[in-house]
């Protein structure tokens, strides 16, 4: 009865769900999207079938194969990608960190030009976020800022590749090591991309990675926290279940055969392992039928990220001419960047502003995205928080004003990027 439950969901998607076309000039071409087909919907009703409806078989199986496709030791799925921001930084907040543990009033680096949820944890857990600028074209944080942002307070940085271009991770990776900072990398927007052939999330301490529908691949909502430093596993681990000092997973008991046999705190000892807590932590896990779909997903994950890589180059080229109105994003030198979205400043001299090209290109029915927040600092969110803003984010208002992106994911093709080019260029030249 399963197999035959199985083979009619796939026969359903096939008839149903895949009918679905975006034609240019006539439907709407979104800047992002997910890319499904029938194998995620076998995966996702066989995991459903066993009605063990949190973390279980997939989710074991996911974090396996992630971690290695992410040439790290140690995976950890979350919620969401957000929810993998809050459990890395609050991972470095663990008194059992001693002196390196971050406790509220350290200082954090962070770009003003970033996306909520990357400077959010640094905010909640009473920290100070200090803002820095970008570079115009790549878009990523300026290196130069970056060292005049340190301080005696200094612990951490915690920085996004922006739009899949990775930042200078080596001088970064660099200046952390030798002012011994930790490092997170916020790698949601660049699952795929590498630098001098090293994969993303690899340079820092911990990495974060989200699997929502706009993503790189998708579980629906979803993410992942990527350490290869067993300590921070098991502290980024009791932070996601409950704050609780055990490691068994749902419906396991007595993975250290000693159960029974500790004494923490104040408690009674031979207290249950099981109920005790290290840390005040959250319940962030999946369930596991987001976990199958991100599993089936895994599998076309190099696929996807190629579809990216191609169709960024094609757009670009397309293009070509718009130069003296328009600055068109450029990796960082040593990035081989798995682009998710193509990014467009309009210069000073454009005869249209971003908001008309914007305006414009959604009446023509493609899709436009601002650069995360924009100015995070001029957003009503942070106006009365507590942080430090290094010179004069010159850049990051520019970005504000004049910066905007189109889509390059997997599901467009070259009819829909040669539409997208066409329209840019009627309206600017």
């Amino acid at each position: 009865m399963r197999s035959e439950i199985i083979a009619k969901s796939r026969e359903y998607f096939q008839q149903e769900l895949d009918k679905k076309k975006i034609i240019p000039g006539e439907s709407y071409i979104p800047p992002s999207g997910k890319v499904m087909d029938a194998d995620d919907m076998e995966y996702l009703i066989d995991a459903s079938l066993d009605m063990w409806l949190t973390a279980g078989r997939y989710h074991k199986q996911f974090e396996k194969e992630f971690a290695s496709f992410m040439d790290q030791k140690f995976c950890l799925l979350v919620n969401s990608g957000s929810s993998a921001n809050l459990v890395a930084f609050a991972a470095l907040s663990s008194p059992k960190l001693k002196e390196r543990q971050i406790k509220p009033g350290d200082e954090v680096i962070t770009v003003a030009a970033g996306f909520p949820t990357t400077v959010n944890p640094i905010v909640q857990h009473g920290c100070v976020p200090v803002f820095v600028d970008v570079d115009l074209e790549t878009y990523d944080v300026n290196i130069e800022q970056l060292k005049k942002a340190l301080s005696k307070k200094t612990k951490a940085v915690m920085i996004a590749h922006t739009l899949g271009n990775m930042f200078d991770v080596e001088e970064v990776k660099k200046f952390c090591d030798e002012n011994n900072l930790w490092l997170i990398e916020d790698a949601c927007d660049a699952l795929g991309a590498k630098f001098n052939g090293k994969t993303v999330g690899t340079f820092g301490d911990i990495a974060t990675v989200s699997f929502y529908p706009a993503h790189h691949m998708t579980m629906g909502e979803g993410g992942a926290v990527l350490t290869s430093n067993s300590v921070l596993k098991k502290i980024c681990e009791s932070f996601r279940d409950w704050g609780r000092d055990c490691w068994c997973p749902p419906g396991v008991d007595d993975t250290c055969n000693k159960r029974f046999g500790w004494q923490l705190g104040e408690l009674p000892k031979g207290f249950d392992h099981k109920y005790t807590y290290s840390h005040i932590g959250y319940n962030l896990k999946v369930t596991d039928m987001q976990a199958a779909v991100g599993l089936s997903q895994l599998k076309k994950i190099k696929k996807f990220i190629k579809k990216r890589q191609d169709n960024f180059e094609y757009l670009k080229k397309k293009l070509a001419g718009v130069e003296d109105v328009l600055i068109l994003p450029k990796a960082t030198k040593g990035c081989e960047a798995s682009w998710f979205g193509f990014l467009i400043s309009v210069k000073e001299n454009s005869p249209v502003s971003k908001q008309e090209l914007c305006e414009y290109l959604e009446s023509k029915k493609v899709g436009t995205r601002q650069l995360f927040a924009g100015n995070l600092v001029k957003q009503p969110a942070y106006q009365n928080i507590n942080m430090r803003i290094v010179g004069d984010l010159k850049n990051t208002d520019y970005v504000m004003d004049n910066t905007f992106w189109v889509g390059c994911w997997p599901g467009l093709d070259e009819e829909h990027l040669d539409y997208i080019a066409d329209v840019i260029k009627e309206k600017v030249l």
